[in-house]
């Protein structure tokens, strides 16, 4: 009867532990990034015993668990209001750092920056990383990318009708930039030849009153021809080092009959100031895309991202975090390439706990439960009846 007992304790037992998964399981159903697990069950060893004639018989000894199994499909993704929280569409984990060095790994992009421009994850500050070109983990941070210089004007596009009656136009307001960033603002001076030669402008490139370049410009059918609709110039502005700048009339520049009306202008230009950084966003590549004032762009580091080719290689550490277990490296990649996920910025993973599921199982938990203290019970019983005969003898 005692064998009856420990039987039913270990039954007990083993579901008590089970309603604690699921407990768990239910208490983290709105946790970004958690993954449910399973309690493993087992039966106990059995013992033998002799039954006469009849051979041998095996009494089982109980419930056992063997631990516990995580769940590691991937949840849904929902808008966090954060743009720096981040969600892998398919199969990947953020790779962390965290103070001593060590490395961890998350579905949960609780992400930010710090103050000195480090991107961490706001549970416990530990350093998101990025990998390099030679694969190796680097911290991803905007240190140094807070400030952008000035870029050098190279191309200058106009678009537009050049009247062909008139005998002079000056298309002003044609502002370029040097390598340092600084503003100039140049003109170009159009004096009809066709007299000469029908169709052709001479066309001056002006720094105020002074001429930078001279060059010549034929129109046919009122379309520049292609060897005369660009033109490279060599400025030079005071006090800065000498830059090609080219104007193109390759598109949408005519020359028809309008009067003394011109609609020539200057449309885009391709340098820029020096600019302040304004927006930071990470790509569905994991690229951090740093955007500036002066409307540039620039590219940072790019998020790593792991993966582990067996549950024997990962240790649930708590905090949706884990490590590495039994020696096994995991595999280190870039968003989009093989079997590595998307990056979505703005949004968090969140829990992967499906609440039908733990209902049900709790329901064979308590039933098992319940069950095993019958057994307790009936054993119970019954050595009761085995004291109250040898007392009646």
């Amino acid at each position: 009867m005692l064998d009856s007992i420990n039987v039913g304790m270990s039954g007990l037992l083993g579901f008590s532990r089970g309603l604690r998964v699921i407990g768990n399981n239910t208490a983290n159903m709105n946790t970004p990034g958690y993954k449910s697990a399973t309690l493993q069950f087992t039966d106990l060893f059995y013992a033998n015993q002799a039954n006469g004639t009849e051979g041998r018989t095996q009494l089982g000894q109980g419930l056992g668990t063997a631990g516990t199994t995580l769940d590691f499909r991937a949840a849904d993704l929902r808008q966090s209001g954060n743009e720096f929280d981040l969600g892998i569409d398919g199969g990947g984990f953020f790779v962390l750092r965290d103070e001593q060095g060590r490395t961890r790994y998350t579905r949960a992009g609780q992400f930010d920056f710090d103050q000195e421009g480090r991107f961490i994850n706001r549970i416990d500050g530990s350093q998101v990383m990025g990998l390099d070109a030679g694969g190796n983990l680097v911290a991803i941070s905007i240190a140094g990318m807070r400030a952008i210089g000035g870029q050098a004007t190279r191309n200058v596009r106009f678009t537009g009708n050049l009247s062909a009656t008139t005998p002079e136009q000056t298309v002003g307001s044609v502002k370029v930039y040097d390598a340092m960033g600084g503003e100039h603002t140049l003109s170009v001076k159009f004096t009809n030849t066709g007299t000469t030669t029908p169709g052709s402008w001479k066309v001056q490139l002006l720094d105020g009153s002074s001429v930078v370049g001279t060059t010549q410009m034929v129109f046919v059918d009122g379309r520049p021809t292609a060897a005369t609709s660009k033109f490279a110039f060599t400025y030079t502005p005071a006090g800065r080092e000498s830059q090609e700048l080219t104007l193109d009339f390759s598109s949408d520049v005519t020359s028809f009959a309008s009067g003394s009306l011109s609609t020539l202008a200057m449309t885009s230009q391709d340098g820029s100031p020096p600019g302040q950084l304004t927006k930071v966003t990470f790509d569905s590549q994991g690229t951090l895309v740093a955007t500036y004032s002066n409307n540039r762009t620039a590219r940072g580091a790019r998020l790593a991202l792991a993966r582990f080719d067996t549950t024997d290689a990962v240790e649930d550490l708590g905090s949706n975090q884990f490590g590495e277990a039994n020696g096994i490296a995991w595999k280190l990649g870039y968003a989009g390439d093989g079997v590595f996920g998307s990056v979505k910025a703005g949004v968090l993973e969140v829990s992967n706990v499906d609440l039908s599921r733990e209902f049900s199982e709790l329901v064979v938990m308590q039933r098992g439960y319940q069950a095993s203290s019958q057994v307790v019970s009936t054993a119970n019983e019954m050595l009761q009846e085995l004291f109250q005969m040898k007392g009646g003898k």
